[in-house]
């Protein structure tokens, strides 16, 4: 405080400086809540990846157990199984593929309430 009542010229520059500190705060901020829309969208794909791959999983191992421990007797019991198994298959992409069009208009929304 004293240097600046020593200098003048600080003391003319402190409204400018001021000025600036606000303009370039509120500059960042916006940015930083779009960064943070946008790591919440990468978060949200990451989890529907990963509820995805436990699908994958779990019907490898449903067909695992299904020839290990009960074998199909005829191959059209296993045809079953495998259309059971390949539908729930179908089931989990045609969901995972609704969820990643539905994320990107969710990011969007996010976005535009950041702007």
């Amino acid at each position: 405080m004293t240097q600046q009542k020593d200098n003048p010229a600080l003391s003319a520059a402190e409204p400018m400086m001021e000025w600036w500190q606000k303009q370039w705060s509120q500059g960042v901020t916006p940015m930083a809540r779009m960064q943070l829309a946008w790591m919440q969208s990468m978060a949200e794909a990451m989890q529907f990846e990963a509820q995805f791959l436990k699908t994958l999983a779990d019907s490898g191992q449903k067909i695992a157990q299904s020839l290990d421990g009960d074998p199909p007797q005829t191959p059209a019991e296993m045809q079953e199984r495998y259309q059971t198994l390949i539908s729930e298959l179908t089931d989990a992409q045609m969901d995972r593929m609704k969820k990643a069009a539905e994320l990107s208009h969710e990011f969007r929304r996010r976005v535009w309430e950041e702007l």
